[in-house]
């Protein structure tokens, strides 16, 4: 039994009446395959949740092994037309879908919010980030660069060319539904690769309204969609001889059973996985600035964030003032449902069993000494609201402070020399983002380098750019989102040498 706290951080419910969507608003629940929705033919469902009160919205179908067969077939089918346009061709196809979803902007954050309980300043977010990641990569795949053709060898002329991979099989996560899609589906269209698309079977609302709005612009093929569960859906595409790469944002275990099933037909894998990011706070740092700055990234999209701000190591002559800074600024997040108003920023967790997830490692720092200096257990009421939490005396090798939880959880240690507050960002699986905060330009170089991360921000965090990459080292996996090392990874390159010796 989870234990329920009433404290400053109180849940602001919506009036009964108020409906972020209806029936209307939403896509057929079947599959999007080659240009056109179709029921589920095995009958079985999976009912989708407001998280907000654990009611169904709607549900969608169960997706089959023979239906992932029949959107592979479409995709393969597409794949030479899509792949020999020019980049002129699909850039202007993508500038049409940002369009398209600009159009219906408000629509999809609706919806959004809906199905994942996201505040509207989150889903807003993510709506137009999705669109400016289709925006980038219409623009990037006109602009490729690779070695220049050249002699590299005596009379002999060398070119290198980009070509698309093929068919690309994606599994995208239930945290961000519309935007992880987006850093996939962009770069692989963009790359001039046909796809079969695996939403989250909990939030797979923004996904399946976003084929119904491309429908007439994509041709059929190009770009499928099968619900379902991973361990059919998932499965089929990693192992499918016909799926060329595999890519997936998810979890640490869906990452490893991924690759497991891409290992027999030695397709290409990229893999988005979890993270642990350190935020290493120095002596002179700008204590104010970074509880300011934690106060969002460490809790937005309630800590349903791969990058949160979540494990800070500050140095132990300055850990009060700052711990009384982040618990100050913390004390002030607005919780509730999305429609109880546009100021609300921390909303449910996704799921039911994510929400017994992190409670549960709450109950178990509790009974491990570990205090709470903000929130620490869940929301009185109904949906699956957790405080936003801070935890402090969290002694090194924590449970909590190695272990992803991924809620609205900030854990707080303390470090006496550089040297130990490097190694100890670095001890964890993980290493996708970490921060360092300093005002020594020096220092925040070196230590920069130094810690095993994808990214590093110096006194910032979780600022990210479709101009710069996203993807991580050790457990968080391999492979980049966003930027034009995106295009890469979802191209292959050939070398064509002429002989030109007379």
């Amino acid at each position: 039994m989870s234990t329920s706290v009433s404290s400053s951080a109180q849940i602001r419910r919506s009036r009964t009446l108020d409906k972020l969507i209806t029936a209307e608003d939403l896509a057929p629940g079947g599959h999007f395959i080659d240009g056109a929705f179709r029921a589920g033919n095995s009958g079985a469902v999976t009912d989708v949740v407001d998280p907000c009160n654990g009611e169904p919205i709607t549900s969608v179908a169960d997706g089959t092994v023979e239906e992932v067969d029949a959107g592979v077939a479409a995709a393969v089918a597409a794949k030479r037309q899509w792949g020999s346009l020019v980049p002129k061709e699909r850039s202007e196809i993508l500038h049409r879908i940002a369009d398209r979803l600009s159009e219906h902007s408000e629509l999809l954050a609706r919806i959004e919010s809906a199905n994942t309980g996201k505040p509207f300043m989150v889903s807003e977010d993510d709506v137009a980030g999705t669109i400016d990641t289709f925006r980038f990569m219409a623009g990037a795949l006109r602009a490729t660069t690779s070695l220049a053709a050249g002699t590299y060898a005596a009379e002999h002329l060398s070119l290198i060319l980009r070509e698309p991979l093929g068919v690309v099989g994606v599994v995208t996560p239930w945290n961000y539904p519309l935007l992880m899609g987006a850093w996939k589906i962009a770069p692989i269209l963009a790359a001039g690769n046909t796809l079969v698309l695996k939403p989250s079977e909990q939030t797979p609302l923004t996904t399946l309204k976003f084929a119904e709005l491309v429908a007439d612009i994509l041709p059929p093929g190009v770009f499928n969609v099968v619900t379902g569960r991973g361990s059919i859906v998932g499965a089929r595409l990693s192992d499918h001889p016909d799926v060329d790469m595999i890519a997936l944002t998810g979890s640490v275990n869906s990452g490893r059973a991924v690759a497991r099933g891409a290992a027999e037909s030695l397709k290409r894998v990229h893999l988005e996985l979890g993270g642990k990011a350190p935020v290493v706070i120095f002596p002179d740092a700008d204590l104010a600035a970074a509880a300011k700055s934690l106060r969002a990234a460490g809790y937005w999209n309630s800590g349903q964030e791969c990058g949160a701000a979540c494990r800070v190591l500050v140095h132990n002559s300055v850990a009060d003032r700052f711990t009384e800074l982040l618990v100050r600024e913390v004390n002030t997040l607005k919780v509730g449902e999305p429609g109880a108003g546009p100021e609300i920023e921390i909303g449910p967790l996704t799921s039911k069993g994510h929400f017994d997830r992190v409670v549960g490692y709450l109950e178990r720092a509790r009974r491990d000494g570990i205090r709470a200096a903000a929130g620490g257990a869940a929301l009185e009421g109904p949906g699956y609201f957790v405080a936003p939490t801070v935890l402090v005396s969290v002694p090194d090798g924590a449970e909590c402070s190695r272990e992803e939880i991924f809620g609205p959880v900030i854990t707080i240690e303390t470090f006496e020399t550089e040297e130990e507050a490097i190694a100890r960002a670095n001890d964890v699986p993980f290493g996708l983002a970490a921060s360092v905060w300093t005002e020594d330009a020096r220092r925040s170089h070196d230590v920069a380098s130094r810690i095993d991360a994808g990214t590093v921000w110096v006194n910032s965090h979780l600022v990210l750019a479709n101009e710069v990459p996203w993807g991580g080292f050790k457990g968080s996996g391999y492979g980049r989102d966003l930027s034009i090392y995106a295009l890469d990874d979802y191209s292959r390159t050939k070398h064509v040498m002429h002989n030109r010796g007379r």
